[in-house]
């Protein structure tokens, strides 16, 4: 219990100081306003071309609100594994491993905090406009029922970025790792296109790895909620986050095991 409220401590104050610069927070969210207008010119007109309502399951409604949710968990992230990775290079790591806290735990409690207030801001203005676009969602009750999946998918995107910025032991230079997994998760994802407009063969593969549950899982919950779906997402959340939960220990620990301050 003491070592919960710790590190909810930690995410308390980083929630707090995520506040201090609000002109900074909203401006970046407001990438949303061209992102949604341009996905929305892009498929009115492919609804258009195709002379129907609807594709793959999904109407222009739904691919909007799909998308607005897909930028939402994408864009609210912060760079934790630029961060990590700077703590390596820098040699602060070292000042953190003396801390009376977990170094993992730590980073996951801060990224949360920092990832709350930036998601919110980004599906506030996100909604407002795709409501101005199309109108509410077919499924209004899908945002409640996507909301563990949007953290399972916050878990997973964090065991990935640390396990990026802890490769800094060995690589220094993420940046090219980063830009690897930004791409996959694209793609592999569902953030720019939904998975459902995939070949079969792509659709099988795509769905099985780790970055639909990241954005594809909880972006399709959203807007076609359903008990099936809802464990079906859940449980491919879970038996990833417990892989890629101890492939992260592991990494760490052996990074530990090898650690060379280079700086600080």
């Amino acid at each position: 219990m003491n070592s919960f409220k710790k590190y909810w401590a930690i995410f308390q104050i980083t929630l707090i100081n995520s506040l201090a610069y609000p002109g900074e927070l909203i401006g970046r969210s407001l990438m949303m306003i061209p992102f949604m207008w341009i996905f929305y010119q892009l498929w009115k007109i492919t609804f258009a071309t195709t002379g129907t309502d609807v594709m793959s399951g999904l109407t222009l409604r739904d691919m909007l609100w799909y998308l607005m949710l897909a930028e939402t968990v994408e864009l609210g992230r912060p760079p934790l594994a630029r961060t990590i990775s700077e703590n390596v290079k820098d040699g602060s790591i070292a000042y953190i491993l003396n801390k009376p806290y977990d170094f993992l735990l730590y980073h996951f409690s801060t990224a949360m905090g920092e990832t709350i207030f930036r998601a919110i801001i980004n599906a506030v203005i996100g909604s407002v406009t795709v409501f101005w676009l199309v109108g509410p969602p077919n499924h209004p009750e899908g945002a409640l029922i996507a909301i563990p999946a949007i953290l399972g998918a916050w878990t997973l995107h964090f065991c990935v970025n640390a396990m990026i910025g802890l490769s800094a032991f060995v690589f220094e230079d993420v940046s090219a790792f980063t830009w690897i997994y930004q791409k996959f998760a694209f793609i592999l994802g569902g953030m720019l296109i939904p998975l459902d407009f995939y070949p079969r063969w792509l659709q099988v593969i795509a769905k099985a790895l780790p970055f639909s549950s990241m954005i594809y899982g909880p972006a399709r919950l959203f807007v076609t909620p359903s008990v099936t779906m809802f464990v079906n997402v859940m449980s491919l959340q879970i038996v990833w986050i417990v892989v890629l939960g101890f492939l992260l220990t592991l990494t760490y620990r052996r990074g530990i095991s090898q650690l060379t301050v280079n700086g600080g």
